[in-house]
């Protein structure tokens, strides 16, 4: 009958509870469940005083660029992620070239190692058997209307809106799980509710879920971007997914109770941080700018009469923005800048990288952007920071599903890549008890896997996927912080994609198993 792997002595934890029991891998299945007699041959892992849940799976990852890196797979697995799900706030690779993400999102997802074109179809081939986790896709809508509308700004025509539904039909028809919008970033912000709708269409039609960065700044500015999201789902049928909805409690709640008594079937993903991580360029260029070719907008941060307007007529806006206000060259932490002249401002805000250069902090911005050209990503602060108490509640929510919005790119990026996961189970489950076991495999993985398709994943049982996670419930802990966000999190050292160790001993082992996975 083969090898098998036996994870013995452990308790299972899947969202029906917790039992004693042994299980067997064999092939990329769960072959057995019970109290088992290991065969020659089998291979054996001690799981006594362990935890084996179903593999995780990260709602909400920018890996898409990144994902075939080791110390990428590694950081993932020692937080239990089996699958990651890419294809993010609008822009990667696929369909087209992938010059754009490439352009205008490199210094969130980085340059493809092989895609170079091809389509969604294409992007998942390249994914089978690159890594040791699993990766899913989203059709990035600002990726179609670059495609479709180049570089304008103008709201599309029906002609355009019909050639760009046509790219996204085809991507689902290949295997892509949604649609995501980011409507924040451009081309996104320039597509009105009507042009999201006509994407979403063949979206509902395949069963796919709509994933959105919604539009307007979220917290107490939620209900405006919400209200545009109800209009896309009664105007398609679709599923709703939100993207890293940050949010006062009572307005989350608010506004996920409105969407439900409207009909409208919705979860979202939040992570257990309250600082968050954009491009430098976002809150920083105006976005009729920013979407412009790079060699562009470089010339146009060095002319000084370009430099004088932005400051006269640009960041005035900046400092009343709603985010950030006057304080934010103190709320900017640099997390990614690809130059070695300015590598010793990683780490530092705005504030102090322009002070020890002895420059002006808008000077300081704008130089630093045209030598990087846009390429950095930055940390970014809130006024206000959420305690945990108020986080713990958001993230109990029953709609709630585990997503870390994770960028690997940067010498200082944002600790969530390497901890948000060991982060849940630490602070929800052990520290606070918001979640039980049980609540945290519901959360992180039997919840994701239906909402977005992802086949036989979620659950400890005969005939499901053998994507598995051994816990230790006493040490499973992240350690990256903002001070020091590279470290990797503890407590997870063995780990199965199916039905092969691909961590052990919390370090890298055998073959990547891991799949491209096409919606179920």
């Amino acid at each position: 009958m083969g090898e098998r792997v036996i994870l013995q002595g452990g308790t299972i934890v899947d969202e029906q509870g917790m039992r004693r029991a042994d299980v067997a891998a064999e092939g990329e299945a769960i072959a057995e469940v019970g109290e088992l007699e290991p065969r020659p041959g089998d291979r054996v892992i001690d799981c006594r005083g362990r935890l084996v849940l179903p593999g995780f799976v990260d709602a909400h990852a920018h890996v898409d660029g990144v994902l075939g890196g080791h110390s990428v797979q590694r950081s993932l697995l020692r937080q239990g992620v089996t699958t990651a799900i890419g294809g993010q706030d609008g822009v990667s690779y696929a369909p087209g070239d992938g010059a754009y993400a490439t352009e205008y999102f490199a210094a969130i997802n980085g340059a493809h190692p092989r895609y170079a074109g091809g389509g969604v179809a294409e992007l998942l081939a390249h994914a089978d058997g690159s890594a040791r986790v699993n990766a899913a896709y989203l059709v990035p809508a600002g990726t179609v209307r670059r495609e479709v509308c180049g570089r304008s700004a103008a709201p599309a025509s029906p002609a355009q809106r019909a050639a760009m539904a046509r790219l996204v039909e085809q991507g689902m028809r290949e295997g892509a799980v949604g649609l995501s919008t980011g409507l924040d970033y451009v081309p996104g912000l320039f597509a009105d509710a009507d042009e999201i709708a006509a994407l979403c269409a063949p979206v509902a039609q395949a069963g796919g879920v709509y994933v959105t960065h919604m539009r307007g700044g979220y917290e107490a500015n939620s209900a405006a971007g919400v209200a545009e999201i109800a209009r896309i789902a009664r105007a398609t049928g679709i599923r709703v997914h939100i993207s890293h909805f940050h949010a006062p409690v009572g307005v989350l709640e608010e506004q996920l109770d409105a969407l439900r008594r409207s009909g409208v079937d919705a979860t979202f993903d939040a992570y257990p941080y309250t600082r968050g991580c954009t491009l430098l360029s976002m809150p920083l260029l105006p976005p009729e700018l920013a979407v412009l070719p790079v060699d562009e907008v470089v010339a146009t941060l060095t002319d000084a009469a370009e430099q004088a307007r932005l400051r006269a007529e640009w960041f005035p806006r900046v400092e009343r923005h709603a985010s950030l206000g006057p304080d934010w060259p103190h709320m900017i932490t640099l997390a990614h800048i690809p130059i070695a002249a300015y590598a010793w401002a990683h780490g530092l805000t705005l504030a102090a990288a322009a002070e020890r250069a002895g420059s002006d902090v808008i000077d300081f911005v704008l130089d630093l952007l045209a030598a990087a050209r846009l390429q950095v990503n930055v940390v970014m602060a809130v006024r206000h920071e959420r305690p945990l108490a108020e986080l713990a509640r958001i993230l109990a929510h029953p709609a709630h599903v585990g997503g870390s919005d994770g960028i690997f790119i940067g010498a200082h990026p944002h600790p969530r890549a390497r901890g948000t996961f060991a982060r849940y189970l630490r602070e929800l489950v052990r520290e606070t008890r918001a979640w039980t076991w049980p609540d945290a495999a519901h959360h992180l993985s039997a919840a994701p896997a239906a909402r977005f398709g992802l086949g036989r994943r979620g659950r400890v049982g005969p005939g499901w996927v053998a994507d598995l996670v051994v816990v230790d419930p006493e040490r499973v802990a992240d350690r990256a912080t903002y001070e020091a966000p590279l470290q990797d999190a503890v407590g997870i050292d063995d780990v199965l994609v199916a039905g092969q160790p691909v961590l052990a001993g919390g370090e890298l082992t055998g073959a990547p198993v891991g799949r491209g996975l096409r919606r179920a």
